[in-house]
């Protein structure tokens, strides 16, 4: 526990300042937060073939260009562009012809796709969302860490009933309505106060991104589980890797996008 507390501690020294100023040096941290999370999920030998160094290379290009390439965009509405979507197509495809079927198929070729717009989507969004509202972003995060918080400490607690058992043997009904009661709570009188007026949309939303954060986060255990892995990677001791720690973000972020986009 003094390990993970200490982790923390460090993590949120060196990323705050960067979340305080945004524009380019926030910019800049998460695309290198962005990198070793693609080498995260490169470093999954179960998931896939073995990938040539010259395609993750251009994977690696791919990747930055959907992260970067908009770096100073702070609406929603122009967040995805063709060219961003095309390039990574060109990019892993088309090697595809210069390989052995043993070596690099069209089969790797969309996996390595799947992957690269997975984390691009990830990291561009949270670039723009803190664009758009520093408050914003700090309110989804609060959903997720909230969330996580009172389902870790319920679940442990009075945890009797397995929600997962086969994919996260520790998580529990009891915990998981905790997290939801208690990151709804939390997060909704966050967003009150900081972002916008308190309504009962913003409640009901604020609910959904709690379930949802809490399936992205099986998601993620799902993939460690069928990999035979604990953690990612060890970046932060005590917490896991990259991926590790933006499992719920992601989702929640996805779905809030969604929910804008049609209300």
């Amino acid at each position: 526990m003094k390990v993970r507390v200490i982790s923390a501690l460090v993590a949120i020294a060196i990323l705050v300042p960067f979340l305080v100023m945004g524009g380019i040096p926030f910019a800049i941290i998460v695309g290198a937060l962005s990198v070793w999370a693609y080498k995260e999920v490169l470093d999954l030998k179960k998931t896939h073939n073995e990938i040539p160094d010259a395609v993750k290379v251009c994977g690696l290009f791919a990747l930055l260009y959907l992260v970067l390439g908009n770096y100073g965009i702070n609406s929603l509405d122009f967040a995805v562009s063709y060219s961003r979507i095309i390039l990574p197509l060109i990019l892993l495809l088309i090697p595809t012809v210069f390989y052995k079927k043993d070596k690099y198929t069209t089969k790797d070729a969309f996996h390595l796709l799947g992957l690269v717009y997975l984390l691009g989507m990830i990291f561009n969004l949270i670039i723009v969302i803190r664009n758009i509202n520093v408050y914003l972003l700090l309110y989804l995060l609060c959903v997720t860490v909230f969330t996580d918080t009172f389902a870790y400490l319920i679940g442990c607690l009075i945890g009797r009933h397995k929600m997962a058992p086969t994919i996260s043997p520790k998580k529990s009904w009891e915990g998981a309505i905790a997290g939801l009661i208690g990151g709804t709570a939390i997060a909704t009188i966050f967003y009150s106060n900081l972002v916008g007026d308190f309504s009962i949309k913003v409640l009901i939303i604020t609910m959904i991104l709690s379930v949802v954060g809490q399936l992205g986060d099986l998601v993620f255990s799902k993939i460690k589980r069928e990999n035979d892995i604990k953690d990612f990677s060890n970046i932060m001791p005590g917490h896991g890797g990259v991926l590790d720690r933006l499992d719920s973000l992601s989702f929640v972020i996805f779905v809030y996008v969604v929910i804008i986009w049609f209300i």
